[in-house]
């Protein structure tokens, strides 16, 4: 591969405003990509992929290029030139690139590789903390899995489409896909390709959409008919899933505290072909109360730490703090107490979240069954990355006692 200065110039620019202003890597990335109108997919390509894997490693990078925190420009360069060495690409004769130590950044990749938490490229809080919970051996297991590059993973939209038509459409444009028997709406793309500007995307034919995360709607047992309630809807992947499974008929209202979120839901709903869909903004308790004991099913998929996404997300690990999972514990239970008043009588519960921690999950569950005798759990799931191939989810289904 052969470097060319202004994709790596962009690049350097965004991760100075990932580290050092604390900016979200998608929403740089995304301005990142409009820079240059000239730029081609391979282009865009380099550019988004190189800066999620520096952001990635980030403390392996900066260990081994021993520069901290905040990084000056010539720091980011100097970790630039780590990516490409251990990558195996040659650096161009580039005054940023002069005397760099080639043979001592790969011994110390070998040394530094010894010691999980900076191999991994991991806070030290987060590396105590998964072992605290998961166990040294799963842990370990678990956070490597983590670390690798995500899938692009498509939910067909039943309401417009078929698998067989959609994949042999994509197959037309030299987008090849793979089936798995466990996801019968999931296609997984041999290879990443922006399949966004495809007039099947346009059409709603598909959503993006990781594997674990298809697996939630349907363990909610939805039927065409009925009242579903999605409490955390957001802008509405597992909203648009429900409403394909129930074909349109009955109703789902999707809920959020976020009002942008649900607008974002209420446009991707339209582009589906979604038509059973009502958005509700919480923007008081009343909103809550006025829908207790009124729906047949109620997904709650929590807010939680994203640990389990970090394959999709890897700048959240040098976001999230300890005292925020503090905080969203707090949340989960009191989301979980208040929210499953919407559930009537013999009506069904899903608790969700894109978490791998037993505390924000099974430990939230029992603690729930243990204030109250309306409900009972019926059955849970948990999925580890490393066992699965895709996102660390939890979900758990609980009965309402008639």
């Amino acid at each position: 591969m052969r470097l060319h200065r202004n994709l790596c110039f962009a690049t350097v620019d965004g991760l100075l405003l990932i580290f050092n202003e604390g900016k979200y890597a998608d929403k740089v990335v995304q301005t990142l990509l409009k820079r240059d109108k000239r730029w081609g997919s391979r282009d865009r390509g380099f550019v988004a992929e190189t800066t999620y894997d520096i952001v990635r490693w980030k403390r392996l990078y900066a260990e081994i290029a021993e520069v901290k925190e905040p990084f000056s420009r010539d720091d980011i360069w100097r970790m630039f030139a780590v990516w490409a060495t251990l990558k195996g690409i040659k650096l161009p004769d580039w005054k940023y690139f002069e005397g760099t130590p080639l043979r001592r950044i790969k011994g110390r990749f070998d040394e530094l590789s010894k010691t999980r938490r900076i191999k991994q490229s991991i806070p030290d809080w987060m590396d105590e903390l998964g072992v605290k919970e998961l166990g040294d051996k799963i842990w370990s297991k678990e956070i490597d899995s983590l670390n690798q590059l995500a899938q692009v993973i498509l939910r067909v939209n039943t309401l417009k489409t078929t698998k067989a038509k959609l994949k042999a459409e994509l197959f037309d444009l030299d987008i090849e896909t793979d089936e798995h028997k466990s996801y019968p709406d999931a296609l997984i793309l041999r290879e990443r390709a922006n399949v966004f500007t495809t007039e099947m995307f346009k059409n709603g034919h598909f959503e993006v959409q990781d594997a674990s995360s298809q697996l939630v709607a349907p363990f909610l047992n939805v039927k065409p008919g009925m009242r579903v309630i999605d409490t955390c809807a957001g802008a509405g992947g597992k909203t648009l899933h429900l409403a394909a499974m129930m074909e349109n008929k009955g109703q789902i209202i999707a809920l959020d505290i976020y009002d942008h979120k649900l607008k974002e839901l209420k446009r991707r709903a339209k582009r589906n072909g979604a038509h059973n869909i009502e958005q509700r903004h919480i923007d008081s308790t009343k909103v809550i109360k006025k829908l207790y004991n009124s729906a047949d099913a109620v997904l709650i998929d929590a807010p939680c730490s994203g640990l389990g996404v970090l394959r999709r997300n890897p700048g959240s690990k040098w976001n999230l703090q300890p005292e925020f999972l503090d905080r969203i514990r707090k949340t989960q239970e009191e989301i979980l107490e208040s929210y499953s008043k919407m559930v009537k009588p013999g009506g069904q519960l899903v608790y969700a979240t894109c978490s791998v921690l037993p505390s924000e999950n099974q430990e939230q569950v029992a603690k729930f069954l243990e204030k109250t005798t309306e409900f009972t759990l019926v059955k849970d799931k948990k999925i580890l990355s490393f066992e699965a191939g895709f996102d660390g989810f939890y979900m758990a289904l609980l009965q309402k006692n008639k």
